[in-house]
């Protein structure tokens, strides 16, 4: 496994990355067919394509895994575990795509979309198989290191900014599909969906950071079930 394992890490994070180009050019050329002025404004989609959570983890997933798969070939000739830096960074991408496919299967499967605006295999890429293999890499890929429990810590800090940012953000932009005056990634962040309003948005928000939470511990409780211990120099 030490020897193609690389590889599939690799294999992995260009499907990722095709995924994400083969939605984007779709959102680029549903905005371009568009006959609204908020519609057609390119920055705009642009932006909210990327302040997409699921977009943001699975471009770090991806550079990530790619990564992780050049240090594991420049040192194939030896036997020492990942580095504490990538560790971390495979902890972080891991927790993040997992909570990515859990959200999804759960809260957002049965979301009706207007047609053409998903690419059907991109959507299931980047929310089922990227998820299931960020949970293989961390219950199989060989030379993991065991973190510290501060790493559950470490996790966190994106999606606070995430949602900080998402929440500030939506009502800042006009939404190029619909033009109401605010624009949210995902229907259990919209107060005005959502019953009890923003009351209603913060019980979505503690549940989902619950889960991001008790995910990052078993991220790391498995790596450090299967990895090596390496004392600080």
């Amino acid at each position: 496994m030490t020897t193609w394992w690389p590889y599939a890490r690799l294999a992995a994070a260009a499907l990722a990355l095709a995924a994400i180009i083969a939605q984007v050019a779709r959102s680029i050329e549903n905005a371009l067919q568009a006959t609204t002025e908020w519609g057609q404004h390119l920055p705009t989609v642009a932006a909210n394509f990327l302040s997409f959570f699921t977009i943001l983890s699975n471009l770090l997933a991806a550079i990530v895994l790619i990564v992780a798969a050049v240090w594991a070939l420049r040192h194939r000739h030896d036997s020492r575990p990942e580095p504490n830096w990538l560790a971390v960074s495979l902890a972080c991408a891991s927790t993040y795509m997992i909570v990515t496919g859990i959200v999804y299967n759960t809260l957002l499967r049965g979301v009706a979309l207007p047609q053409g605006v998903t690419v059907p295999w991109s959507n299931e890429v980047l929310h089922v198989v990227i998820p299931l293999f960020l949970l293989a890499d961390l219950l199989f890929a060989p030379r993991r290191r065991a973190l510290a429990w501060s790493a559950v810590a470490i996790t966190t800090v994106f999606p606070i900014a995430w949602v900080v940012y998402t929440m500030i953000r939506a009502n800042l932009i006009i939404a190029p599909a619909t033009g109401e005056t605010w624009w949210y990634p995902y229907p259990f962040l919209n107060p005005h969906l959502v019953p009890g309003g923003y009351l209603g948005v913060a019980g979505y928000i503690v549940g989902i950071a619950v889960a991001i939470v008790g995910v990052a511990c078993f991220v790391v409780w498995v790596g450090r079930k299967r990895g090596a211990r390496v004392p600080v120099a």
